[in-house]
């Protein structure tokens, strides 16, 4: 469904209408009053902090605007892992009531601990959420987000349960059951990674069933990897859904930090929790308004575990202008990739969401992929995109699926500048992913040891 093509005609719904269309000058004020508190929070609470704001030469006290915050110095994700496993909580473990850690595939997971008003303030963002996709307490939301450590499945079961909706606790994989389920129980709301809702519609279609007849299911809400709007429209097309893109990390909360409206011109941010700010990822230098940069993070009423200007390493744009839908929330838009898994190929600046658009574009194809990156004998760096062939091209043979490769191969020279070797490749030959889907496979790290 092509954005200007939606319905907008129903009403906006907002969880909390008071706070979501704040005037700015009031957020503003609201802000600055919970920077200054988390600073001298953190500060007096977490040595970490002590010792990184003292070495910088800063003291909570030189917070007196909230443009003061370029003062504070960045904390990373290796700064996170370094204090592995509780070095960053603020409060004793006797008040921590969960915890919760990224996946750790490169190192030690981050680990976020959560108080009890923590797991509040997560179910009230999660609740804004949903309600922000039009989410309500007559929906029958099947959670397909994985429940454990990755914040994603517990994150918007606690938003679910509170707006009154009828959860689905299924979690991952399974997918035949997962389609028996959401035609019995009568799903309206999906909720997973978007690569796993593409799994969902792949086995509903080799099982000849139709999404659009046979279920109930209207609303689609993804996030936990980066897609582009080429996805959201092959999703929607697949499942007969309106998809909501959402944004959320371990670092900061989970998910819960910012969701689209029906309008789909960005995600609003909860800029009364978490301060967002865009920086040039070189300097380190703030950016203005409307300006392409690495997104950064401050965490304005976190309790366990306060952040204060996390580098996200995702770049996107802040957009402060009021939106059609009313809220006067920052609005950013899809992530286009990180400052840190940018591929550098031969010299040239290669992101791999440039790749997947490109891809998407052609119909010829299915949106599994892989991106392999590997240093020949000369110490040359080569890419190769593998990308399955739908079942209509895999049909026409073997000179249709080479033909197809070097006309995709021309389009990635043009558009990125790289060369790449494609290989259109038969169909169901990528392994599927139940969860976060692994597409670039960079083996020169392995040669660094």
């Amino acid at each position: 469904m092509a954005l200007e093509a939606r319905d907008l005609s129903k009403p906006v719904k907002m969880w909390d209408p008071y706070v979501e269309a704040m005037p700015r000058g009031e957020l503003a004020r609201l802000q600055l009053e919970r920077l200054q508190n988390i600073v001298e929070y953190a500060y007096n609470n977490i040595p970490f902090y002590r010792r990184h704001y003292d070495q910088h030469g800063v003291k909570p006290g030189d917070v007196k605007r909230l443009e003061d915050i370029h003062k504070l110095p960045f904390i990373t994700k290796q700064d996170l892992r370094d204090q592995y496993p509780f070095g960053m909580f603020a409060v004793p473990m006797e008040k921590v009531v969960r915890i919760h850690a990224s996946s750790g595939t490169t190192g030690k997971p981050v680990v976020g601990g959560y108080t009890r008003n923590d797991l509040d303030l997560w179910s009230e963002m999660m609740a804004r959420t949903l309600t922000s996709a039009g989410v309500t307490h007559r929906d029958v939301v099947q959670n397909a987000y994985g429940h454990g450590l990755f914040t994603g499945g517990l994150g918007f079961h606690m938003g679910a349960e509170r707006i009154g909706s009828t959860v689905i606790p299924i979690s991952g994989g399974l997918t035949k059951r997962q389609l028996m389920l959401m035609e019995d129980f009568g799903t309206t709301v999906l909720t997973c990674t978007p690569s796993y809702a593409l799994v969902i519609a792949e086995e509903a279609e080799e099982s000849g069933i139709d999404l659009k007849s046979r279920m109930k299911l209207r609303v689609g809400v993804f996030g936990a990897e980066p897609w582009t709007e080429e996805m959201r429209q092959e999703v929607e097309e697949k499942m007969g859904i309106e998809a909501y893109d959402i944004y959320g990390l371990t670092e900061i909360i989970g998910p819960g930090v910012a969701v689209e409206c029906p309008y789909h011109q960005g995600l609003h941010v909860f800029e009364d929790h978490f301060f967002p700010e865009i920086i040039d990822p070189d300097s380190g230098e703030p950016l203005p308004s409307g300006t392409k940069g690495e997104l950064v993070f401050t965490t304005l009423t976190k309790e366990a575990f306060p952040a204060i200007r996390f580098r996200t390493r995702d770049r996107t744009v802040l957009n402060h202008e009021p939106c059609r839908c009313g809220r006067t929330l920052a609005r950013m838009k899809k992530v286009t990739g990180r400052t840190d898994d940018m591929l550098i190929i031969r010299g040239v600046n290669v992101f791999p969401s440039q790749i997947e658009e490109i891809l998407l574009r052609h119909r010829e194809v299915e949106p599994q992929y892989q991106i392999i990156v590997d240093r020949s004998q000369s110490r040359l760096d080569n890419m190769e995109v593998r990308v399955e062939a739908s079942a209509a091209t895999a049909a026409q043979g073997h000179a249709a699926m080479e033909e197809l490769s070097k006309k995709i191969a021309d389009e990635i020279l043009q558009i990125c500048g790289a060369s790449a070797k494609v290989k259109v490749v038969a169909p169901h030959s990528i392994p599927r992913s139940e969860g976060k889907a692994k597409r670039v496979y960079d083996l020169r790290e392995i040669d660094k040891g």
